[in-house]
């Protein structure tokens, strides 16, 4: 386990890549936080996790907690407790292998099975830089996250091609989808709808007062 260092931050995102063993998720980790590529990276074992700090354009700033799961069907139990309390994901397909492809329908129920259904799903198609290699076209990526509700993009580890963006974009969802959910539960908070469709105000002052006042007979 790595962390950078300690920097303030307004929120913490936990977010998991998940995927066929082998797809690059430890070599996407490794780029968007550390800038690395390993060529000899092995498959991971367990679970391990990185960390680093994004600035948005408000002012705020989020600290980014990466989970990289194995993907070898051996550990899936140990990787299953990770997925709780995940804001965000990247679900990771290898260009150069149709089946970690057609396994991405499997990967994505068992993700659904243990977040929430507002979590924020990026499919990301990895190793785009092997364009001779080539296996899974980029309108079958696009298809299938648009059938799914899911964000895009092609990256490559090994070149960087679009691991900075598609981090970034889904972080950016997350704090978005974060803030709208925090404007409704505040409209909530503020007006009542009663049966006949009129709004009431609720005035909490007022209704403090109003229960400290005896009723009079």
């Amino acid at each position: 386990m790595t962390s950078e260092k300690e920097e303030e931050h307004d929120y913490l995102f936990k977010i998991v890549l998940v995927g066929d063993s082998g797809v690059g998720k430890s070599n996407l980790l490794w780029r968007f936080t550390r800038n690395e590529f390993h060529l000899d990276s092995k498959s991971t074992i367990g679970v391990e996790f990185a960390t680093k700090t994004i600035h948005l354009e408000d002012g705020k700033v989020v600290k980014a907690q990466i989970w990289d799961t194995a993907g070898q069907e051996r550990y899936k139990a140990i990787t299953a407790a990770y997925y709780r309390g995940a804001f965000g994901a990247l679900l990771v397909y290898d260009i150069t292998q149709r089946a970690s492809l057609e396994n991405i329908p499997r990967w994505l129920r068992e993700l659904r099975e243990h977040v929430d259904n507002q979590m924020v799903v990026m499919l990301v198609g990895n190793k785009c830089d092997l364009r001779h290699l080539r296996q899974v076209e980029i309108e079958q990526g696009k298809k299938l996250a648009e059938e799914e509700g899911l964000l895009f993009l092609e990256t490559s580890a090994l070149d960087s091609t679009n691991v900075e963006e598609a981090f970034t974009q889904l972080i950016r969802e997350i704090y978005r989808l974060m803030k709208k959910k925090a404007l409704v539960n505040e409209s909530t908070q503020s007006f009542a709808l009663k049966q006949d469709n009129t709004v009431v105000i609720r005035d909490p002052s007022a209704a403090k007062s109003s229960k400290k006042k005896k009723c009079c007979t």
